[in-house]
């Protein structure tokens, strides 16, 4: 642990819960009611730096509510099309339903939030044995972002996101968000993207229908339809010996960090981006589950960059269990039970070890997805490649890209959580400054329209 985040640590140890819960309620009534605040007015500047960021953070979706957002009208929209399928465990209760209107949203962040870390902080007395002391201090540090979920860190990905493109979008490559321009701008920069069939568009019948009826047509977006048409891609032998024979494609998500991000203003570039500017923070390989169409279904091993060794593995499936009945007893659990990346093998292959592997074509994923990342879209803060190792004799080297995600997830995959937190508070003060500097060019143009008045 490095210094500034021992000594975080213990400025947290010292903060007792009914504490934290005043500084973490407080705070977000603050920025709630007064979203034109910045970071730099947090009400409790003595607090490490890292919990202002993470609860300033957290208010990001009020103050953005009905900002444009780069794939969806509003970012109030894209949260209720992208919480839809997500709830806090335990409850059933899709996290989209508190996204139809700011004031749901608010009461969400104010109360049921707070009120999700106490029950998660009783379960884990209840479960692990924690004395009271330790649950007092594990509420402290959920609350106040030192320990969050993986939900929270996604969410904190997006918040960013949103926030940059709104103050940023001149420069576009948050149009990489849409799989067709990422696929064609992919195809012109010379970025290994899973191929595209140079087909108009395909028929596709049901073997047992007729009159009509079991037929459909699909116009290829290379010709201006909405659809992106593709073979479908197969594992390699090596990442298919770590499987399931049933398994789905199964895609390596790795996380890249542009710094050149800060680099960049309402009007454009401050200045160009590098190759330096970008690396790389995480590696997680999703190995799908038995008979899952996609990965999306899987088990979550983290990779370590710097060595290309598989460890341990984790899942988050209890966060998309739907339904009033996850909540009845023998419902959905709390936790999943592996969140401390304790799973070693597939629990579909049984007998085959996972952690401990070697992936020897990790070094060449990584530098692919930082070049991509300057090629395509060095002004977005964070994205999130799925990385596929295949063996298609049509995708050179057995390596492509299927896609990219700039609300991107983490997947629990290991990264330096305080080199991140830093870096997302120097880009929000940025964005900030840049607010400010706009309002005041605005408030010199009207005055200066006054006075020829």
């Amino acid at each position: 642990m490095s210094p500034k985040m021992s000594q975080s640590t213990s400025t947290l140890q010292s903060i007792g819960p009914l504490t934290a819960l005043y500084y973490y309620m407080s705070t977000i009534l603050y920025y709630g009611l007064f979203p034109s605040k910045g970071l730099k007015d947090s009400p409790h500047k003595h607090l490490p730096q890292f919990v202002q960021t993470y609860l300033y953070q957290s208010t990001l979706p009020l103050k953005l509510w009905s900002e444009p957002h780069y794939r969806k009208g509003t970012y109030q929209q894209d949260l209720k099309d992208n919480l839809r399928n997500v709830a806090i465990p335990g409850t059933g209760i899709p996290l989209s339903v508190f996204c139809y209107f700011r004031i749901t949203a608010f009461f969400f962040l104010l109360f049921i939030q707070p009120l999700a870390v106490i029950f998660a902080t009783i379960n884990l007395k209840l479960n692990k044995g924690f004395t009271v002391k330790e649950a007092s201090f594990h509420f402290v540090k959920v609350l106040l972002g030192e320990e969050i979920d993986w939900c929270s860190k996604w969410r904190a990905n997006c918040n960013v996101a949103a926030l940059h493109s709104v103050r940023t979008m001149k420069v576009g490559g948050y149009g990489m968000e849409n799989k067709w321009d990422f696929l064609e701008k992919g195809m012109d920069m010379g970025v290994p993207v899973s191929p595209i069939l140079s087909l108009p568009g395909i028929c596709v019948k049901h073997k047992n229908e007729e009159g009509g009826m079991g037929i459909h047509f699909y116009k290829n977006a290379m010709e201006g339809g909405d659809w992106i048409i593709q073979k479908v891609i197969s594992n390699s032998d090596f990442v298919q010996s770590l499987l399931p024979k049933n398994a789905p494609l199964s895609t390596f998500r790795i996380l890249t960090q542009s710094r050149a991000a800060t680099k960049v203003g309402p009007s454009g570039w401050i200045s160009p981006p590098t190759r330096s500017d970008i690396e790389a923070l995480s590696c997680v390989f999703r190995a799908g589950r038995a008979g899952a169409l996609t990965d999306h279904d899987s088990i979550l091993f983290n990779v370590d960059p710097s060595t290309s060794v598989i460890l341990g593995g984790t899942t988050n499936a209890n966060w998309y269990k739907l339904g009033l009945k996850e909540a009845l007893p023998g419902g959905c659990d709390w936790r999943s039970g592996d969140e401390e990346h304790v799973v070693t093998e597939h629990p579909d292959n049984p007998g085959k070890k996972v952690k401990g592997v070697k992936v020897k074509e990790l070094p060449k994923m990584l530098e692919l997805c930082c070049s991509s990342h300057l090629k395509l879209c060095p002004d977005v803060p964070f994205v999130g490649w799925d990385v596929v190792l295949c063996q298609d004799d049509d995708i050179d080297g057995g390596i492509c890209i299927l896609e990219v995600n700039l609300s991107c997830n983490f997947f629990r995959g290991k990264y330096d959580e305080e080199m991140w937190w830093d870096y997302i508070t120097c880009v929000i003060s940025d964005l900030d400054a840049m607010k400010v500097n706009k309002n005041d060019e605005e408030a010199t143009s009207k005055k200066t329209t006054s006075r020829k008045r």
